[in-house]
């Protein structure tokens, strides 16, 4: 799964690796990013280029009556990504995905002792490059409010000898930039967006100890010293 993410990078160095305006600080600069929160996307614009868009971190349906469900729904198993009812219609154009801009993931390290906290490692990509989740995104009216959502898609990690000793699944990472433009390509239908959903390959996929600090959500004081192990954790 991908619980938690970093998007670290400022506006202006987003704009010169993704190519494309990005009107807001929202989502930049972000060490310790958590579900239900604004997230930083590109979607597919009027024009057919890509658009900065923000949104929140749990997919909420067209047909959703409240916001209860969102933090069940901030990843969708590309498993299963065409087939149920919350993601079908969004896989199928290019207006329902969405790039989802990070530079970094977290997952969790059971400790040898079963007392012991868990340990958070972080996974980078290309010596920590910027990329993109592959996402999927909508929105719904709730309260009379106009609300819009987004999921990560994630695949299996166990043929991924560096991120399967942490966990068994991991985020669909679309790292380069034709593949980014191919999800947003409007002549890619459901099944051909799927095949994009590939596991990163081992030898771009990085793992160190992240700062335990960063177990906690919603810091208001993230920085810096959360990307790597506190000296005396």
């Amino acid at each position: 799964m991908c619980g938690r993410y970093s998007n670290t990078l400022s506006r202006g160095d987003l704009e010169e690796h993704f190519r494309t305006n990005i009107p807001t600080e929202v989502g930049t600069m972000r060490y310790n990013i958590a579900p239900t929160e604004d997230i930083l996307t590109l979607v597919r614009g009027r024009e057919g280029e890509p658009q900065a868009r923000v949104v929140k971190w749990g997919l909420l349906p067209w047909w959703s009556k409240d916001r209860k469900g969102a933090a069940k729904m901030i990843n969708a198993r590309v498993e299963s990504v065409e087939s149920k009812p919350a993601f079908r219609e969004l896989i199928a154009t290019a207006d329902g995905r969405a790039l989802v801009l990070a530079d970094g993931w977290y997952e969790w390290l059971r400790a040898e002792d079963p007392k012991a906290p868990r340990k958070p490692m972080r996974f980078t990509v290309d010596d920590g490059a910027p990329f993109a989740f592959a996402g999927l995104w909508t929105s719904a009216k709730i309260d009379g409010e106009r609300i819009e959502t987004a999921t990560i898609i994630t695949c299996s990690a166990l043929g991924n000898p560096i991120a399967a000793p942490v966990h068994d699944r991991m985020p669909v990472v679309l790292a380069d930039a034709d593949v980014q433009h191919a999800w947003l390509n409007p002549a890619l239908d459901g099944p051909a967006a799927r095949s994009l959903c590939e596991p990163l390959t081992a030898d771009r996929l990085s793992v160190a100890p992240a700062n335990p600090r960063m177990n906690k959500a919603g810091l208001e004081d993230e920085g810096p010293d959360l990307l790597v192990a506190a000296l005396d954790a």
